[in-house]
């Protein structure tokens, strides 16, 4: 039986400093996935995905057996002596929350809002990235407005994550009736595009609603030099999940849209939920990510083979 409580400190519509804090025990849940590593790095985990990255540490005079590749050619030509680059290991892992809060994730039809969900998943995995010392910054966008925040290691990383979460959620609900910015999305995947450094790993929250060929532009351009995970937040009513009468009213408010549907108009907008979320998925197909699934309807406590 599923269980229909809602989680810890939550109401399903507003988002509290306590319910995310409690999310640290859904990050100590999570499976330890153990694999082998592509190279072979200090760090607290063997892992597929590439190896920190290399921070510059200093210039001096090359030496036979060094990499050619790591030639200073601009001190090189300025002293007339061949210099290298050495660098040192970054032993934190930068890890950035993309989280997506945009008005059409305020919705639910079962539980939560969609954008409750996000906020707990996108917590979640900033718990774990703290938990086995990374650190962790993120970008949260919403129409009207973003926050950025550099990854920090430890409680820092995870607090200026939960401050902002709540912020600017609070933020959206008040402001579901005003004019939405075209490409809103676009824009944040641009500046996410110079918050990481190559090596990041880059988490994707959202619907899927509001990624355009613009996103995966930007996104490309990431995946050069960092790993990318995606996760498409749904609910059961745009799943086509819930049981239905043959013939209803039902009213519906999907962020500042307020509309009354039946059975006709609700295959139709069923369609094109699914249209939306398909093409999210594709997209990240063709970044080669794969999307995991999470729903609205159910607590994460009983979808943490998703995280995995």
């Amino acid at each position: 039986m599923v269980d229909t409580a809602l989680p810890l400190f939550s109401d399903g519509i507003h988002i509290t400093e306590k319910e995310l804090l409690a999310c640290q025990s859904l990050a100590k849940a999570l499976p330890e996935k153990r694999a082998k590593a592509k190279a072979s790095l200090a760090g607290h985990r063997a892992s597929l995905i590439k190896g920190r990255g290399m921070e510059f540490a200093e210039v001096r005079h090359y030496q036979s057996g060094d990499d050619v590749r790591t030639i200073d050619w601009r001190v090189t030509a300025r002293t007339g002596q061949a210099h290298t680059k050495l660098f040192v290991e970054e032993r934190e892992r930068p890890v950035l929350l993309l989280l997506d809060l945009s008005s059409s994730l305020y919705f639910g039809s079962s539980l939560m809002l969609q954008s409750v969900q996000a906020a707990h998943l996108a917590t979640t995995l900033g718990w774990n990235a703290i938990m086995h010392g990374d650190r962790l910054g993120a970008l949260i966008a919403t129409e009207h407005e973003h926050i950025e925040l550099k990854p920090r290691s430890r409680q820092q990383g995870i607090l200026q994550v939960v401050s902002a979460i709540k912020k600017l959620h609070h933020n959206q609900l008040q402001n579901l009736t005003q004019e939405p910015e075209p490409d809103h999305m676009a824009k944040a995947c641009q500046r996410l595009r110079r918050l990481a450094k190559p090596g990041s790993l880059i988490w994707i929250v959202t619907d899927g609603s509001h990624f355009s060929p613009a996103c995966l532009a930007a996104l490309s351009d990431l995946k050069r030099h960092c790993d990318i995970g995606a996760f498409l937040v749904t609910d059961p009513l745009r799943q086509g999940e819930l049981t239905l009468p043959k013939h209803f009213q039902l009213p519906v408010r999907e962020g500042a849209k307020e509309l009354i549907i039946d059975r006709n108009s609700y295959e139709q907008w069923l369609l094109s939920q699914k249209t939306l979320q398909n093409n999210f998925i594709e997209m990240m197909q063709k970044l080669n990510v794969q999307t995991r699934v999470v729903d609205a309807g159910r607590r994460l406590n009983q979808q943490l083979g998703a995280l995995r």
